[in-house]
């Protein structure tokens, strides 16, 4: 098969043209730009495109497939000659299913915790020498690619979300998968983070929900009430339904242990989205036939490929961690996980937020008092990122004192005064949170720690 990429340097998108070439298919590209890795890897791989740009002539009438990028633009010349000559345009899940049709096909959804879910689901099933293809969002630790896609492997694990297909396909990418599995980790509207407004958010998982094959399984969160009326308004569905809850667990010297009957199993993870996700997993692999000891005894050495409650540093009793600040839900839960993970330690919370989000004040009310179980609140806002300037951070500072309404907090607006303020905290008995957006961050999270860890 002869296939042809418009925006060929895209995570998914170069991972998915290597795989394909790596079959034996002819395969070919564009982009106006590629970046590091996707750069390295596909020269590596013999695909890397000669020229940057756009380049209608690429587009010949003995090509297969196009598989279009969410970087380029509906009215793309390379698009716009496919078109014209009638040659199939997929977006990449479209194709991907198109590909697996033959398989079991799990995918794993949801608002947070899907990245996660999935490299549980993969890591035990390495673990237990379980060969499946993948299509993953974020680099795990232990495989090399975002995207495995073969010929014979009866299993393909996708991770799905609820955004655009494609520039000129606007279903949803989970609702092209058409799961026989199906795992939602619950469902929480952001208005910050999402490109639609809260209905038609939640219209999104009831289709996705209606798309899974006849006699097919829905795994879903009970604790999450959202998630719950979404299933309740599709009770209609012709399919299995197995809800899963937080396990049971304790804590001792720093260590979380999962109840298992009598048996308690030592985690390498903490906290209550971790422990959530871990009974997610475990359903979706009783679905694939993986027997319960195995699981557990697979899951006791998991640590976290991606940026969830991750160590950074520790020295002298004192443990730094990083993690992503998705929105106030996600802020709220990691405080909590290290505050309970470390009971007798003080915390410092540090989180950056972008300028342009503060201003909207119906953004800054959302993390009302978000931050109240920390000891410590750190909020910075990096004046040297703002290009325009009729924005004034420093007059936020008194609604960010009213809206966080914490006693210990502080306001910084310059990354060298987070710097003085660490190298001057003496660390001693405290732990220490770095909250950092998964779209921009001022700090150089190390450097930080050290200074911090080295000041009791």
């Amino acid at each position: 098969m002869r296939v042809h990429f418009i925006a060929i340097g895209g995570a998914v998108m170069h991972n998915l043209a290597i795989s394909l070439a790596e079959q034996g298919h002819q395969v070919s590209g564009s982009d106006d730009q590629v970046v590091e890795p996707s750069k390295s890897r596909l020269k590596n791989a013999g695909l890397l495109p000669k020229t940057m740009g756009w380049f209608p002539e690429k587009i010949t009438e003995d090509i297969d497939a196009v598989i279009l990028g969410m970087h380029a633009e509906s009215d793309n010349p390379e698009l716009l000659q496919a078109q014209a000559l009638n040659i199939k345009i997929y977006s990449f899940p479209e194709f991907i299913y198109e590909q697996s049709m033959d398989k079991t096909r799990v995918v794993i959804a949801g608002t947070y915790g899907k990245t996660t879910i999935m490299s549980m689901v993969m890591h035990v099933l390495k673990k237990l020498r379980r060969d499946f293809d993948y299509l993953v969002g974020a680099q795990l630790e232990g495989f090399d690619s975002l995207v495995k896609l073969t010929a014979h492997n009866k299993i393909i694990l996708l991770e799905g979300d609820e955004y655009y297909a494609s520039p000129i396909d606007h279903r949803s990418k989970f609702h092209l998968f058409h799961p026989n599995i199906a795992l939602i980790s619950g469902v929480e509207w952001n208005e910050s983070r999402a490109n639609m407004g809260q209905d038609e958010y939640i219209k999104q998982f009831e289709t996705f929900i209606d798309t899974i094959v006849s006699k097919g399984t829905l795994i879903y969160n009970k604790d999450n009430l959202n998630l719950v009326k979404i299933v309740e308004a599709t009770s209609d569905c012709p399919i299995n339904r197995h809800g899963y809850k937080l396990p049971e667990y304790s804590i001792n010297k720093g260590v979380t242990y999962l109840h298992l009957g009598e048996k308690r199993i030592p985690l390498q993870v903490f906290g209550k989205l971790n422990l959530s996700n871990i009974a997610g997993a475990y359903t979706v692999c009783e679905w694939l036939g993986i027997k319960r000891v195995d699981f557990y005894d697979a899951i006791k050495d998991f640590r976290s490929s991606i940026r969830y409650l991750e160590f950074v540093a520790s020295d002298n009793e004192s443990v730094v961690y990083q993690d992503f600040l998705y929105s106030p839900y996600k802020l709220r839960t990691s405080i909590h996980a290290v505050k309970e993970q470390f009971p007798g330690q003080e915390l410092v919370t540090i989180i950056e937020l972008n300028a342009y989000d503060v201003i909207n004040r119906s953004f800054l009310d959302t993390y009302r008092e978000s931050m109240n179980e920390s000891d410590y609140a750190v909020i910075l806002i990096n004046k040297d990122v703002i290009k325009e300037k009729n924005i004034l951070i420093s007059n936020l500072e008194s609604e960010i004192q009213q809206v966080f309404n914490h006693k210990n907090l502080v306001f910084l607006t310059e990354v060298s005064s987070l710097e003085i303020y660490l190298d001057k905290f003496k660390s001693l008995g405290f732990n220490l949170l770095f909250m950092i957006s998964p779209d921009h961050n001022s700090m150089d999270i190390v450097s930080f720690a050290d200074k911090f860890l080295k000041n009791y």
